[in-house]
């Protein structure tokens, strides 16, 4: 217990802790709009380049981690944009986009498309069908992508360390303190911890999509 009462006290530990909050709320909000209006459009419409589309959705989650890291990286400092906090949520974001917009694109396909045509028949609008009919359609799937895509984002590391400047999040504070042996008692009991709780989201999301 006095370890735990260390790392909750260490100031390195909270700011880690509230940049891997920001960041993973962000990248999942992102990731829920981004992905949701992909999923409608690529499941609900035919259009040129719809396969193509499809394919560059899914490919970041398909790539190594090193590899979209550094192309991030490469992209932000052409674009003369400074690494930190911000990139990270974007560099997050490219990969929890394809969990929100598959797991949308799963549960569109097993619902009927005649809902939506019936509503529009009955005189309303699209906002007030996605509203009424669609979104309480993929209601669970939003829930189950966004834990999922929340707890992806909570622990990685990969994209993160390329991304990340002088900012830090847990994954990255972890790997920093690993080898002092001074921290390492604070490390394991943070590790303990953000292990722990990395399971609840995952377990949630994976109740919800089976549901």
């Amino acid at each position: 217990l006095h370890w735990f009462g260390e790392a909750a006290a260490n100031p390195g530990v909270l700011e880690a802790v509230v940049n891997s909050l920001v960041a993973g709320i962000s990248a999942t909000v992102l990731a829920l709009i981004l992905g949701t209006l992909a999923a409608l459009a690529v499941q609900r419409h035919r259009f040129f380049g719809r396969e193509s589309i499809n394919f560059f959705l899914v490919l970041p989650i398909a790539l190594p981690g090193v590899v979209t890291g550094i192309a991030l990286r490469t992209t932000f400092i052409t674009a003369g944009i400074d690494l930190g906090l911000a990139t990270i949520i974007v560099g997050h974001a490219t990969f929890c986009v394809v969990v929100v917009y598959n797991n949308v694109v799963a549960r569109l396909r097993r619902t009927s498309g005649s809902l939506v045509e019936a509503s529009m028949d009955l005189g309303a609008d699209g906002w007030t069908t996605f509203r009424l009919v669609t979104l309480p359609t993929i209601r669970t799937a939003l829930l189950a992508g966004g834990l999922l895509a929340f707890g992806l984002s909570f622990d990685e590391i990969i994209v993160t360390k390329y991304l990340a400047g002088t900012d830090q999040t847990i994954p990255i504070w972890i790997y920093k303190n690993l080898q002092r042996p001074t921290n390492r008692p604070i490390v394991n009991v943070v590790a303990l911890v953000v292990g722990l709780l990395a399971i609840v989201p995952v377990y949630l999301a994976q109740r919800l999509a089976s549901g």
